[in-house]
């Protein structure tokens, strides 16, 4: 232990001196006279050591300055292992990266390491984007089931959502591949840093697919025809934003395909409402991620890539707004039309208040601050359903 080396050194120091002592009755001890000399000149060379970095050669505050040096780099080194190991993606090998030498690193599993990229790449260490996913579909589910949809419904559509979700992060990423290692923000996922291979991603985008596929079986025809679009727009929705300047239309629709799905599995047929939720999903999105967009503006327009928050230019707080007050008045109307109580509207009321305090945030286009209000938008989606659940219970 670290107690037994600096013990050692010590006792090296004294052999290394080599000076006689003298031990008095009265209990102390004194250096014999023709030896006083000798051991100021031998203590001086010992503390101070001749210059060599060698912890042989060194002086006696260099050796344990090394000593503890050593022996902390070990600690430092063996905790660092320990919390990447733990941690594994969550804290993307920083530690290991800025403390630890790379040998470190071989604690850690080649296999537990391509797992945590496809975490990563499947975005399930952020969900913010299924929740975002999931609220327009329980707006469906709960419409079209008039407050009680079927548990079985309830269970796919919440287990595809997150299927879904996480097969669109992945051609996301496959779309983006060539672009991300340019934008501080996405440098570091999976396709873009080398940790995956293209062929991995494309392999587990067909497996969730296969697997969102599986749970649609399990409810009716007219619901598998429409999954049939939902899985192209899926795969294609990410490449829109070469193409055109409005890829958050298609991903409000991409977003939103679970709305008629829901009405679908639920009674069978799609009603006309559940193509205004759609619309009020789109708006949505548009919102949402026009904000998303903002944060990397700047590098999207150095890289060629296309966005509502480039298109909308120096306009674009006033455009949001816009959009915002839009989405509101939709929500209202949906009320009016489904005969809706006093808990949807208040539920659309906080939502309308949440949105002016995101507008308040983002005054000076702070890039922290637009992925905050980015971020905020789920408690929207939240207190919208309540106010929904709510309603059909009152009633």
């Amino acid at each position: 232990g670290l107690r037994g080396q600096v013990a050692q050194q010590l006792i090296g120091f004294i052999i290394e001196i080599g000076c006689p002592v003298r031990v008095h009755p009265g209990g102390g001890k004194k250096l014999t006279g023709p030896f006083a000399g000798k051991f100021q000149r031998r203590t001086a060379t010992v503390c101070t050591g001749a210059g060599d970095d060698d912890l042989h050669h060194a002086g006696l505050i260099c050796r344990c300055n090394n000593l503890v040096a050593v022996v902390i780099e070990g600690v430092v080194g063996q905790v660092t292992a320990d919390v990447d190991q733990f941690h594994g993606a969550h804290c993307n090998n920083f530690l290991s990266l800025v403390l630890a030498p790379a040998s470190c690193c071989h604690t850690i599993c080649p296999m537990h390491m391509k797992w945590n990229a496809l975490w990563r790449l499947m975005r399930f260490d952020r969900p913010i984007g299924t929740l975002l996913l999931l609220w327009p579909t329980l707006w469906a589910l709960w419409i079209a089931g008039e407050g009680r949809p079927s548990l079985k419904n309830l269970l796919i559509f919440c287990c595809g959502v997150v299927l879904m979700r996480a097969a669109g992060c992945i051609m996301n990423d496959v779309a983006d591949r060539d672009f991300d290692p340019h934008v501080e923000r996405t440098r570091m996922r999976p396709l873009a840093s080398g940790e995956l291979t293209v062929r991995e991603a494309v392999i587990t985008f067909l497996v969730l697919m296969l697997l969102a596929f599986g749970l649609v079986l399990m409810t009716n025809a007219l619901t598998i025809k429409l999954a049939f679009v939902g899985a192209v727009l899926a795969s294609t929705y990410p490449f829109f934003k070469r193409w055109t300047h409005y890829p958050q239309v298609v991903l409000g629709v991409a977003f939103g395909w679970g709305i008629p799905m829901a009405f679908a599995a639920e009674t069978g047929q799609v009603a006309s409402v559940a193509w205004l939720i759609l619309a009020i999903n789109v708006l949505w999105s548009v919102i949402y991620d026009t904000l998303y967009a903002m944060v990397d503006r700047d590098e999207d327009v150095s890289i060629g890539l296309k966005s509502t928050a480039i298109a909308f230019g120096r306009y674009d707080l006033a455009i949001i707004r816009v959009v915002k007050v839009l989405m509101i008045a939709l929500l209202l109307w949906l009320g009016v039309l489904m005969q809706f109580s006093w808990p949807w509207f208040a539920g659309v009321a906080v939502a309308a208040f949440l949105f002016a305090r995101q507008q308040y945030r983002v005054r000076k286009r702070d890039r922290a601050q637009c992925f905050a209000a980015f971020m905020n938008n789920n408690w929207v989606g939240a207190v919208i359903w309540l106010g929904l659940v709510i309603t059909y219970i009152v009633v």
